[in-house]
């Protein structure tokens, strides 16, 4: 599904990624691993084209987008959790899902409810503004939002950063069964061993800009100094 191919980029002059090759399978779940400040984010954000390649290139389902602007990757079916939620902390939780579906195909309504439904949590807080939520509850909420737009591959970066126990697992089992029912794939941005662990089938460690290991995601726990294996 997605291919890329000895990819460069970063900010002006400066170089993050350099010469990344990296190949993703519908239906796949691939965590990228790496300490900050490795690229793992520059990655994410020149996949969807917030940033331009200065060299290599990107196909999404056989096609090459390396030069598309973001929304025409969106409308192809790339879609984004960033790093710290960005949910529209001034409309309802309702009216941030119907953000999510504006590009949707398909009965927008419906496409909501079912978000609502996939996400339990979230359905008595329907009409409250999403930035009344706890910050857990945000993150739902984000995930809920990209899913309303019905993307084939998700890129979700650092989703469990200072949320709480009880809703990381919950991101883990609803992301489980969403794959199982529509195929979706996903790219996982993540330093939380466990979490990384629970969804992945395989990792790929960045460092300085390279994508260097990759292994099977027991390989990875394993070499993971004093790792138990808990989801928070």
């Amino acid at each position: 599904m997605l291919e890329i191919n000895d990819l460069s980029s970063g900010y002006g002059d400066i170089q993050i990624l350099r010469g990344v090759n990296l190949s993703v399978r519908r239906g796949e779940f691939v965590g990228l691993w790496g300490h900050n400040g490795m690229g793992k984010s520059t990655l994410m954000r020149t996949i969807l084209g917030y940033l331009p390649a200065s060299a290599g290139t990107i196909k999404f389902n056989g096609a090459d987008i390396t030069r598309h602007p973001t929304f025409k990757r969106s409308r192809a079916g790339v879609g984004l959790v960033p790093q710290g939620r960005h949910i529209f902390p001034h409309l309802s939780v309702m009216d941030n899902l119907r953000m999510g579906a504006v590009m949707s195909v398909g009965d927008r309504e419906a496409i909501v409810a079912k978000a609502l439904n996939d996400f339990p949590r979230l359905k008595p807080y329907a009409d409250r503004a999403g930035g009344l939520l706890s910050g857990g509850e945000q993150q739902l909420l984000a995930l809920a939002r990209c899913l309303c737009s019905q993307p084939h591959l998700m890129l979700l970066d650092e989703p469990t950063e200072g949320i709480q126990p009880s809703i990381i697992s919950e991101m883990v089992d609803t992301l489980l069964r969403i794959r199982e029912s529509t195929g979706l794939t996903l790219l996982l941005v993540e330093q939380n061993q466990a979490f990384i662990g629970a969804l992945s089938d395989r990792v790929v460690t960045m460092h300085k800009g390279q994508l260097t290991i990759e292994q099977t995601t027991g390989a990875f726990l394993a070499s993971q100094p004093g790792f138990t294996p808990q989801v928070a």
